[in-house]
């Protein structure tokens, strides 16, 4: 892989678009088995593929994390997977879904990301976006939301697109975030051809409330399923010496005029919702770190900032969702009560 990223990097390029004829995935774009489209990155014993390729486990157990990487770089376009977190105690734990290049700009990587953050036992999966350009991690673009539901009950789709104009994370159908390039933002753009990955590692130090709970390997292994994954975009090969930006022209036509690229009103108000109930975090309100507002955070809403403390973080948590497994935990234990209670009912009859 770094072989060909230094190829890349210099400019010898071809644009392939990656496609399959199997069931549809995010917004009607086919979907891929394993083989087609990813590699183990690393802790290749943890990565577990169904029979057929089209679901792969990773799992994070006292020896090792794991990972898987795209067997391509891409420029451009839609990546989208169903993923299923582990569930119970989870504190420490991190899985990821994202886009990288830091493999080989070390010092001004791009990078976009899906990275959810475990918790203890009873406390919510908490999930984070971030947009890096340039290697702009000081100005990282950070958002955290909760969820609406159990991420451990069922998969979710996670689906990011990326192009010249505009970035959008989507859950299900949902977008929950939206970065226009603005003139002003520079190299913080994402500009550069990316990987696409999948991770599950020990995040002890900082991932559960700044790392006072840690990983306890005693609910191992944590199991992340991935399912419905989706490459589609511009996919680079190191033997034509053709610039990305002007062989992807056709695929970015495609793209422009895709469902998924438009943001129509009915779209933008599910966005504006899901931000209002679950964002728990955002860059654009933090006056701690962006004591100067940033370019594309000028258009804030005045009245909802004033939900947010000067960190970026709100005064209010949303309430909340009671997970799948402690209500049938309660319906047990409730059973049991009746079951008990109806026994010395029956004895005194």
């Amino acid at each position: 892989m770094a072989t060909l990223w230094k190829l890349a990097a210099a400019g010898i390029m071809t644009v392939v678009v990656l496609s399959s004829s199997s069931k549809a995935g995010a917004f009607n774009l086919p979907t891929i088995s394993f083989d087609e489209g990813y590699t183990p990155l690393f802790g290749e014993s943890n990565i577990v593929e169904s029979a057929g390729g089209r679901k792969v486990k990773i799992l994070l157990n006292k020896h090792s994390g794991s990972g898987f990487i795209s067997s391509d770089i891409y420029y451009h376009g839609m990546f989208s997977a169903s993923i299923k977190l582990p569930s119970d105690y989870t504190a420490g734990v991190v899985v990821a879904f994202y886009m990288s290049n830091g493999d080989i700009f070390e010092k001004n990587h791009d990078e976009l990301d899906f990275e959810f953050l475990g918790n203890i036992r009873g406390g919510e999966w908490r999930i984070q976006t971030n947009v890096y350009g340039n290697g702009s991690t000081s100005r990282g673009r950070e958002e955290r939301y909760q969820l609406p539901f159990d991420p451990t009950a069922e998969p979710h789709r996670y689906s990011i697109l990326w192009t010249n104009a505009t970035i959008i994370f989507y859950i299900d159908d949902t977008p929950i975030r939206e970065v226009v390039r603005n003139v002003a933002m520079g190299g913080d753009y994402p500009s550069k051809p990316m990987s696409v990955y999948a991770t599950i590692w020990d995040g002890s130090t900082w991932a559960t409330s700044n790392g006072k709970y840690k990983v306890n390997y005693k609910y191992a292994p944590f199991v992340a399923h991935f399912s419905d994954l989706v490459l589609h975009g511009c996919r680079l090969d190191p033997i034509w010496q053709l610039p990305a930006a002007r062989q992807c022209g056709e695929l970015e036509a495609e793209t422009a005029t895709a469902e998924y690229s438009l943001m129509t009103p009915a779209k933008r108000r599910d966005m504006l919702r899901f931000r209002q109930r679950y964002m728990t975090y955002t860059c654009c309100y933090d006056q701690v770190r962006y004591p100067e507002v940033l370019p594309e955070c000028e258009a804030v809403d005045e009245a909802e900032k004033e939900k947010y403390w000067k960190s970026g973080d709100i005064k209010v948590q949303p309430k909340p969702v009671v997970r799948r497994h402690r209500l049938r935990r309660r319906n047990r234990a409730k059973n049991r009560i009746e079951v008990k209670e109806q026994q010395a009912a029956d004895q005194e009859n």
